[in-house]
């Protein structure tokens, strides 16, 4: 087993929400957390105003793309966190379950889209102390 924690963020098309999470999670973890996101029925393509306001970032989703939710996944993970989407998600015993209610950014703008992706945000940093408290 090992010590790096592992966390899922789980919404129907893994084209939004959880995609965000797990750039904003990968990037603040630099290393220290293994990150995964997917759904359940999967979009063809990342939403575009969510690349647009992870760029502003310096976040570069051009080469994600939505990812299937498979059962082991979420075996694998030791955190799952749904976005709120009412994706239903296998249980296992040992996991954390989450379900973070968000706004969905599908055919939002950018603009409607930073507010959802704050928010994420400051999620993920709560999360990141959670599972990584500093050490004195």
């Amino acid at each position: 087993m090992s010590d790096i924690p592992e966390v899922l963020f789980v919404c129907v098309h893994n084209a939004g929400r959880s995609q965000m999470a797990a750039a904003l999670l990968d990037h603040h973890a630099a290393g220290r957390v293994t990150v995964r996101s997917a759904g359940s029925a999967p979009a063809e393509s990342i939403n575009p105003a969510v690349r647009e306001v992870m760029g502003e970032l310096g976040l570069d989703l051009s080469k994600e793309f939505p990812k299937p939710l498979t059962t082991e996944a979420v075996e694998a993970a030791d955190v799952v966190i749904t976005m709120g989407c009412g994706d239903a998600c296998p249980v296992f015993p040992g996991k954390r379950y989450l379900d973070w209610q968000l706004a969905d950014p599908a055919g939002r703008g950018a603009d409607d889209v930073r507010p959802i992706r704050d928010d994420i945000d400051r999620r993920v940093r709560a999360l990141l102390a959670e599972l990584l408290p500093a050490t004195d």
